[in-house]
């Protein structure tokens, strides 16, 4: 088993108003917000943090093992997955509950509106690493319970792993935060998540930075959209990646996935945390090309070759 990844697997309903909610929300009059985006279109597809970075890490013939949960719908989800190639041995299924749901309206300007029923996922805690341990492992949006042992298991081991709070952030305190980014080695957020962890821990990211646990590789990595990613290192160093050029941006969901995907990539092969970043970009450019976190197509050489074409330097 090469990388282990702790996460959500979901089925995403997407819809997409064709305008801008930014046109439709009163800034002075959130307090009392009643809205409604009508959505001429929508699709289901298969998600999940997890499983949509399983995905990107099997189109690059990584190995890796999903730790999460299905609900009563999932035989299908499962049967995907193993079709995959992707190690579902750990996985539970849980026969009174659904799999977890996420429910994202997209506008035209990029900006999504969640609603999440999370289902199996609150079972996600017993889903348990073998006896073998991981090379790598992630900590992604998943039950909460899940999410600390599954942090404390790879501390435990001493397996390196990445802390990706993202939309789970609100379930914990400042204090838990603070512990569970002092057990990994690499924190990923994006611009949004990146002001609320600082304002929650009460720590800058530099401060953040700091208390990561000590690795030649380690670091925070905020995405930054279109602008690309900043890296932010121990020595107090930030550097810029430039965000990939693209041809049309068709769908955000699942962006920040592949591009966590890219990164695992990278630091699983000893990369530098530059070289990852820059391959996670550009795993990101790919899938913001097409609908849904895991239709997007592309093959490992190729990935690469777009990496010494973008960024030469890593």
């Amino acid at each position: 088993m090469s990388i282990a990844i702790s996460g959500s697997i979901a089925f995403d309903t997407i819809m997409v108003f064709e305008g801008r909610f930014a046109d439709h929300i009163l800034p002075d009059q959130v307090q009392m917000l009643n809205v409604a985006f009508l959505a001429p279109t929508m699709r289901q597809e298969f998600g999940g943090c997890a499983a949509n970075i399983a995905y990107g890490l099997r189109l690059l013939k990584a190995d890796v093992c999903v730790l999460g949960a299905l609900g009563s719908d999932g035989e299908a989800y499962l049967a995907r997955l193993k079709s995959l190639g992707i190690d579902v041995s750990a996985i539970v299924q849980k026969h009174d509950c659904y799999t977890a749901q996420a429910f994202i309206t997209t506008d035209l300007a990029d900006n999504q509106i969640t609603a999440f029923h999370p289902g199996a996922m609150n079972h996600a805690h017993e889903s348990l690493l073998s006896d073998r341990s991981p090379r790598l492992g992630i900590v992604s949006p998943n039950g909460r319970d899940a999410m600390l042992q599954h942090a404390q298991a790879f501390s435990d081991r001493g397996v390196p792993f990445v802390f990706d709070p993202g939309q789970a952030m609100p379930v914990f305190s400042g204090d838990e935060l603070r512990q569970l980014i002092h057990s990994a080695t690499w924190l990923t957020v994006n611009e949004y998540e990146a002001e609320m962890l600082c304002r929650k821990t009460g720590l800058a990211l530099s401060e953040l930075c700091e208390s990561l646990q000590p690795h030649p590789l380690g670091g925070v990595i905020a995405t930054l959209g279109a602008q690309g990613a900043d890296i932010h290192t121990r020595d107090g160093a930030c550097t810029r990646i430039e965000a990939m050029p693209i041809g049309q941006a068709v769908d955000p969901t699942g962006c920040g996935d592949a591009f966590r995907a890219g990164l695992l990539y990278g630091l699983s092969g000893g990369m530098s945390l530059q070289r990852s970043v820059c391959i996670a970009t550009v795993m990101g450019g790919v899938k913001i090309q097409s609908r849904g976190g895991q239709n997007h197509v592309v093959s490992e050489t190729q990935v690469l070759e777009m990496v010494s074409k973008h960024y030469p330097f890593a």
